[in-house]
């Protein structure tokens, strides 16, 4: 019996994929069966409302396979509406998700021309009033290969006053750092100077720099 209900499940999951309309698709979402869920994760991308239809059930879905299958949508979808969805990830309580999110967004940025959705929500994440949300944020800018990226390091270690968030943004500089920002590595030094592991940070920075 167990088999016949696998087959039926995969059919009708199937069938949902191919013929079903966006209205059937966001209900197929929040299907009891993993399977259907899946193929409606898959299906939907064609719908207007895709990207916060996904990032609804992603918030709540306990398969891995279908939260694999609705972040591999977000990815594929050109919808900055839906990247904005997905970053919105990364102020959630659960660790898995944020990470997920956070992966998402990387895989994003370095996606070619999908990667332009990416810089404008980094932008308001680092300005979000949590700092772990700022630090998620140059997380993501590992992947980042706009110019943009080095600048707003410098805006971080210039001016958030949280200690952990500017040592992920110099820690960043150390890779893509140029003389533009040797000037604030200076100033964050100085700035916070009592506190080892940016002096640390900062002058590996400073050497990696003058070296290029």
């Amino acid at each position: 019996m167990a088999l016949v209900k696998g087959k039926s499940a995969q059919s009708a999951a199937t069938t949902l994929s191919r013929q079903s309309s966006c209205e059937e698709l966001r209900a197929a979402l929040e299907s009891a069966d993993a399977v259907v869920r899946r193929h409606a994760a898959k299906g939907i991308l064609q719908c207007p409302d895709a990207g916060a239809a996904l990032v609804r059930r992603l918030k709540c879905e306990p398969e891995v396979a279908v939260r694999e299958a609705i972040l591999t949508a977000l990815i594929r979808l050109d919808d900055p509406r839906a990247t904005a969805e997905l970053a919105d990830c990364l102020r959630s309580e659960e660790a898995a998700l944020r990470n997920e999110a956070i992966d998402a967004l990387r895989e994003l940025a370095s996606s070619g021309d999908r990667a332009g959705a990416v810089p404008p929500v980094l932008a308001s994440l680092l300005a979000d009033p949590d700092p772990d949300v700022r630090i998620f944020a140059v997380n993501v800018m590992e992947s980042v290969t706009q110019p943009e990226v080095e600048r707003w390091l410098i805006e971080v270690i210039e001016g958030d006053s949280h200690v952990n968030v500017c040592a992920a943004a110099v820690d960043l500089l150390c890779e893509v750092g140029t003389e533009a920002a040797v000037d604030p590595i200076i100033r964050l030094k100085a700035r916070f100077r009592s506190q080892p592991y940016i002096q640390f940070a900062a002058d590996l920075a400073l050497k990696r720099i003058r070296e290029n």
